[in-house]
């Protein structure tokens, strides 16, 4: 986030959050920011990891699939 490069707009924030919440809620509002981060990092990691096992899988038959691969042939032109 290039916004929070720079320190003190890094402070402004967090004064921001001090005025709106007040020193007795701060402590209860960054531990719901660290979990909502955690739980988002580990559900993408997740989401990365299944996509990364599907796209190595090669593709299978669905199980209790009756249909095969077969070629199917046009058919046959007839005139009356």
């Amino acid at each position: 986030m290039p916004f929070f490069d720079r320190p003190w707009a890094l402070l402004l924030v967090l004064a921001i959050i001090l005025i709106i919440w007040g020193p007795g809620k701060l402590p209860e509002v960054g531990s719901a920011i660290g979990r909502a981060m955690r739980e988002f990092r580990r559900s993408s990691s997740e989401l990365t990891d299944e996509i990364r096992k599907s796209a190595a899988a090669p593709p299978q038959d669905q199980p209790g699939s009756t249909a095969t691969t077969t070629e199917v042939k046009p058919p046959a032109d007839t005139k009356a």
